[in-house]
Order: structure tokens, then sequence, then C-alpha cells
């Protein structure tokens, strides 16, 4: 999960957004999103084979978002990895 928080508002953040598209990296997959309701911070889930994976991502968008990644799994896999 990827948790961002937009340092100067929405506007830059949309502006870039309408111009660039997401940009994300090819290994890298956008599943879905939620907005908090102040407009302050986004709530991502990305699939990828790793946290580094997302670097280039990161940086693009760096200047303008606060970012915090947060490796997560589905409740069902976390389960069946602790069996056995």
């Amino acid at each position: 999960m990827v948790i961002e928080t937009f340092k100067a508002g929405l506007k830059p953040v949309g502006e870039r957004f309408a111009r660039s598209g997401r940009m994300l990296p090819d290994n890298v997959s956008y599943i879905a999103s939620w907005m908090e309701s102040s407009g302050a911070r986004c709530f991502q889930i990305m699939e990828a084979p790793n946290v580094k994976a997302l670097t280039p991502w990161l940086d693009f968008w760096g200047d303008i978002v606060e970012f915090e990644v947060v490796p997560v799994q589905t409740s069902a896999d976390f389960w069946a990895a602790r069996k056995g």
C-alpha cells in the first residue's frame, strides 16, 4: 500500500497526472485507490515484485508528494504462509 500526502495540495498533483499520467514502471501495476475525504491523502494499492520496483515512480512524484510505502498482502495469503 502506498500512502500519499500531497505537499502542496491537490492542484499540482492533478495537473501533473493530467499531463503525464501515472508514470508507473513496467513491472508495477496500479490496483485501486481511495482518497481521504479532505483530499489531503490518497491510499493506493500497487502490485510490485518488491518495494525497490516503486523507486522510479516515487522519484517522479517525490517533489510534490510525500510517500509512505507499507508492504501488505491479503489476509488469506498472510494466514496461509503461517500454516505448517
